[in-house]
């Protein structure tokens, strides 16, 4: 089943695509069929039914029926390994 992965960043631009760029390849690598949406924060209400996993490089404030990644370790390299390992976790489920 293809997942349905949403990359939110606040205006949906600058560190989402850094983000978009490595979780695309991290699939790829581990031959993860997943479909990515590079989102501002405020749009993934729209995503509620459809999502699998949200990873946001900004604080997220609403609970949502899918998991939710921090990827703000993409930005910083503090503490990368980890949330990749929890990326690919919930990707396998």
């Amino acid at each position: 089943m293809k997942k349905q992965i949403l990359i939110a960043c606040g205006a949906g631009i600058a560190t989402s695509t850094i983000v978009n760029g490595a979780v695309e390849k991290m699939c790829k690598e581990n031959g993860i069929h997943a479909t990515l949406h590079q989102i501002k924060i405020t749009e993934v209400g729209g995503y509620v039914d459809s999502a699998d996993l949200l990873i946001s490089t900004t604080i997220v404030q609403k609970e949502y029926p899918f998991p939710v990644i921090n990827a703000r370790a993409f930005l910083t390299g503090i503490g990368l390994d980890e949330v990749k390992e929890q990326i690919l976790a919930e990707l396998k489920k």
